[in-house]
């Protein structure tokens, strides 16, 4: 047994060298003197033994797939599989957009993750004069069933997980995947996947909602009771930072408003008088990799610590699978530049690389041009083939979280994990994450993180390669993505067939069906299924609930 006395004398010697070290170093002065990482936290030039003197293995690291989970949710993590290797992609019509996914499963991608056009993530048909101008721009257009029977034509939903960016429409674009399944005669206990169905971030950042908070939340919690009876494989939701950091959050922020949405959900899901282990385990998270390589690192680590040390203490979880941060990555969108966008794709790499160390288990790297456009087929391929490189090449996926014991990765966690419990006293105050929604906390703190990045970029003090220093004057080299203008004009014509051709009487009686329950307190969910079973469209869906629900207007802030 160690004598603490002796651990007391090396740490004081040890203190005496590296004070002897830091006096008689050579100081060169190309650099800058002091360091700080993307989101503005100082970096020391030299991590030792005594910035950990306090680490406690067992509470704090543990095993990998053991409580905290620090080191990763599973106990052989990538030596046993590796992550779901997916890219976000869809555009214009479902038959553009299952072309895409077919090509890219061709390719060896192992999950499918679409990206919906704005009028359908804010829940309007195509045909509707808001629509206008957008249909099929910034991904695939889905109005009703038969868009979705087009979009998964020849690819069996019982082979392949499917990821769907939808949050205030999410009930409405589950039901069309339910039962486009059961027309592939696939039953509900056979589909994986995961639906985004996370509001409070698009109230905190993203800011596409429809509904007021209140009937959202019953959606989302009628979504875990379903999903618990009948599709029980299905991650009900994906509780959301990469939005938030898109916005322009720093990691801390990024870190702990995406978990105080998370408990957010619990609680609201236990109120519903949902058992926390019947849904919990289906939670799944969904982060940024931004280009601070060991920063982000970091902040996973902490993050799978801080989720299961509240689920176990706070909320009396008892089931493992509850106590795991599972969480999906995609690389940083704002941190591409449209300058020598072939810079993206070393970018994309480094952020890949940090997401596969700090233990993600699913991963979708963005293509060079996705800050131009939608990606065309050869970026997708280069951007899927740095994700198999990494996996197969580079030897990162053999051993189970290598950084483990760093001196620099254990100081930087336990720093992140503080910070982000001052933010979650900060919310309690304010009463919640709701309230603090109302008062502008959440928004205010993000601007005024994303405003200090920026700064530092237009003055120089943050270099980015090519655009600010190392310049070249080059003009645009590379072919851009181009969505058709007929492919407005094509999925108009398909929507109004579809309403000429339907039982329009049956879709009438779903409707109406759906208002009454939306009225009462039962499950929507089987409601919504109903009514797109009969080709009632998401417009019409949408339409119907905002009769009864109203729609949310943000306080401005000034």
């Amino acid at each position: 047994m160690n004598n603490p006395m002796d651990d007391k004398k090396k740490r004081g010697s040890l203190a005496a060298r590296l004070k002897k070290w830091q006096d008689k170093k050579n100081v060169l002065t190309e650099r800058k003197s002091s360091f700080e990482t993307v989101s503005g936290r100082p970096v020391q030039d030299l991590y030792t033994l005594i910035d950990i003197e306090n680490l406690e293995y067992e509470k704090e690291l543990g095993f990998p797939g053991e409580y905290p989970y620090t080191r990763g949710v599973q106990a052989n993590m990538y030596r046993g599989r590796l992550w779901t290797m997916r890219q976000f992609s869809g555009y214009g019509d479902a038959f553009d957009s299952n072309r895409r996914y077919r090509y890219l499963l061709e390719q060896g991608q192992t999950g499918l993750s679409v990206a919906f056009d704005m009028p359908t993530i804010m829940g309007f048909d195509s045909d509707h004069e808001r629509a206008s101008g957008e249909v099929g721009r910034c991904g695939v257009a889905v109005d009703s069933l038969a868009d979705m029977e087009v979009l998964f034509d020849g690819i069996s939903l019982d082979k392949v997980t499917t990821s769907m960016t939808i949050n205030g429409p999410a009930a409405v674009i589950w039901c069309m995947y339910l039962a486009n399944a059961e027309k592939q005669g696939i039953g509900f206990e056979q589909l994986g996947g995961t639906i985004q169905n996370d509001i409070l971030k698009e109230y905190i950042a993203q800011k596409s909602w429809i509904f007021p908070p209140e009937p959202s939340m019953r959606l989302i919690t009628d979504i875990f009771a379903f999903a618990e009876d009948h599709v029980p494989r299905w991650n009900t939701v994906s509780i959301s930072g990469y939005h938030i950091r898109e916005a322009g959050s720093t990691a801390v922020q990024e870190l702990a408003f995406t978990l105080a949405d998370g408990f957010a959900y619990v609680e609201a899901g236990i109120n519903a008088g949902l058992n926390v282990d019947r849904f919990a385990p289906r939670l799944s998270f969904f982060f940024n990799s931004h280009i601070d390589f060991f920063e982000e690192i970091c902040k996973y680590r902490a993050a799978r610590r801080i989720w299961a040390r509240r689920m176990k203490e706070q909320y009396g979880a008892r089931d493992p699978h509850s106590l795991k941060m599972r969480f999906h990555t995609q690389t940083a969108g704002c941190s591409l530049a449209a300058r020598e966008p072939e810079n993206n794709i070393m970018r994309t790499t480094i952020e890949a690389l940090a997401a596969v160390l700090g233990g993600t288990q699913s991963l979708h790297t963005n293509s060079m041009d996705e800050v131009l456009a939608l990606p065309t087929e050869k970026s997708a391929k280069i951007a899927l083939r740095t994700q198999q490189v990494i996996a197969h090449e580079s030897g990162v996926a053999d051993t189970i979280d290598p950084l483990a014991g760093s001196y620099f990765i254990e100081r930087m966690t336990d720093q992140m994990e503080a910070e982000a419990e001052e933010y979650f006293r900060r919310i309690e105050e304010l009463g919640g994450v709701l309230s603090a929604i109302d008062c502008g906390f959440f928004q205010q703190e993000i601007a005024d993180a994303a405003y200090r990045y920026q700064k530092a970029i237009d003055s120089g003090e943050r270099i980015v390669v090519g655009v600010n220093r190392f310049t070249s004057g080059e003009s645009l080299q590379i072919e851009l993505l181009k969505i058709d203008p007929e492919v407005e004009e094509k999925q108009f014509r398909r929507l109004q067939k579809l309403k000429e051709t339907r039982d329009n009487e049956a879709v009438s009686t779903r409707l109406t069906e759906l208002k009454k329950t939306a009225r009462g307190g039962d499950n929507l969910i089987p409601k919504i299924l109903d009514a797109v079973r009969v080709y009632a469209t998401e417009g019409e869906i949408v339409a119907a609930l905002k009769e009864i629900f109203g729609v949310y207007r943000e306080k401005p802030l000034f």
